[in-house]
């Protein structure tokens, strides 16, 4: 009953004020002009023969957090075609260069029941995998009357967003009512899924661990390798500013522990590159090479700074030791899950609160060393290089915990064998 007031409001309230919102957003240059009529169900490409997957998500994080999944699928099930929809243009440039044969975007039709049906009446799909945690009323409940199974996919209520639910509780319970089956990120989204009244969870862990490995070049690869040889190199990745600095000033202390120490530093905004050597060059006196400049490290090298794109996955596989930045300072942390499927040792500072729950998973297994300032890093760091059991130990749990972690693939997947036969 809710459902149908509220597309109904929907009809008679688009000519009102939706029209002009969207107006409003193809001006600010945040529609994609040339395929707005997708944002109108209208589609811009045939539906392929054969079962149709349909999975949505709703930024550039949750179409990444997709990919694993989606290549997944393909492998399992070789004749059928996924579908991919986003409602932002910079998703949509990421989902073109990044999704592999067999998959196809188009962008998330705006929330109206003409267009829900549009949709819905060209592609037909067999199965409709929902990303997280946006609800579109109008899209699920279309879906739901034509008998389309969906399956909420990573499902995260928050903590402000389940308080909030709470007092609407009526509104959300009928919304959860369109799910086949609800696949909540971690136990307790799960339970609070339940308790908002989704009749039908499980928790089967967080896709977002299950990354696919980063690119390699191999070419580049065997290049840096020649110059690592004779080396005790570690990583300093995805630093923010401030990080290279407080760092450096213990470098050349560490070097007296560490003979023949490179430290590699791969700052989050590679445009920081200059900066970051001149500083490093004038504060501390180290002596800095520069990617983006061709600078080749030599043996008087102390700090090797790549300031590049879309190279860090070599990084992981060259380096046994690394450090996640964005966590010396309150920024929250970067991703420490992918230089543990390196098989890498990892290090982390204090703050990690961007991956709460994948930290405690982690600190569980024993997976990660967290430090409290710079100077307990320095500390791990040379303890590691000087200890080749403790470094071959840390390695080994780094892994093992992130290749556990990644079997949430296979339960995904065998939660939807059972709707796309």
């Amino acid at each position: 009953m809710l459902l149908k007031l509220y597309k109904a409001l929907l009809t008679f309230l688009y000519p009102l004020a939706l029209n002009r919102y969207i107006e409003k957003r193809k001006k600010n240059g945040k529609e994609d002009l040339k395929r707005f009529n997708e944002r109108l169900g209208k589609a811009t490409l045939p539906r392929p023969k054969g079962k149709l997957i349909w999975m949505h998500g709703a930024s550039v994080g949750e179409s990444i957090s997709m990919l694993p999944l989606i290549h997944r699928l393909l492998e399992v099930f070789p004749d059928v075609h996924i579908m991919v929809t986003t409602g932002t243009t910079t998703s949509a440039d990421v989902m073109a260069k990044r999704l592999p044969d067999r998959a196809f975007h188009q962008y998330f039709p705006l929330e109206h029941p003409l267009y829900a049906a549009r949709f819905i009446r060209h592609w037909k799909p067999d199965l409709a995998l929902w990303f997280e945690s946006e609800f579109w009323p109008a899209m699920l409940s279309a879906l739901k009357k034509r008998n389309i199974p969906i399956i909420l996919v990573n499902g995260r209520i928050s903590n402000k967003s389940f308080r909030r639910w709470q007092q609407f509780e009526f509104v959300i319970k009928e919304i959860l009512s369109c799910f086949t089956l609800c696949l909540g990120q971690s136990d307790e989204d799960t339970y609070r899924l339940k308790v908002l009244g989704a009749k039908n969870t499980a928790s089967l862990g967080n896709l977002k661990y299950a990354g696919l490995p980063l690119p390699v070049d191999e070419t580049k690869k065997a290049e840096l390798a020649e110059q690592f040889s004779g080396r005790n190199v570690w990583l300093v990745s995805s630093t923010h500013e401030d990080e290279e600095t407080k760092i450096g000033r213990f470098l050349k202390d560490l070097a007296k522990k560490v003979p023949n120490l490179l430290t590699v530093m791969v700052p989050r905004h590679p445009h920081r590159g200059i900066e970051i050597k001149e500083r490093l060059e004038k504060e501390y006196g180290l002596s800095v090479s520069l990617r983006s400049a061709d600078e080749k490290i030599t043996n008087k090298t102390d700090v090797y700074i790549a300031d590049t794109i879309g190279e860090l996955g070599i990084f992981y596989e060259l380096i046994d030791i690394v450090f996640i930045g964005g966590s010396l300072i309150a920024h929250g942390g970067q991703n420490f899950m992918e230089p543990s499927r390196s098989r890498d040792a990892v290090l982390v500072g204090p703050h990690m609160h961007n991956f709460t729950d994948a930290m405690n998973r982690a600190k569980r297994a024993d997976a990660v060393i967290q430090v409290n300032d710079v100077l307990e890093l320095i500390d791990m760091v040379e303890k590691l290089f000087t200890n080749p059991d403790l470094l071959e130990a840390k390695r080994s749990l780094a892994y093992n915990w992130a290749t556990s972690e990644a079997k949430v693939l296979d339960g995904i997947v065998e939660k939807i064998q059972d709707y796309i036969q």
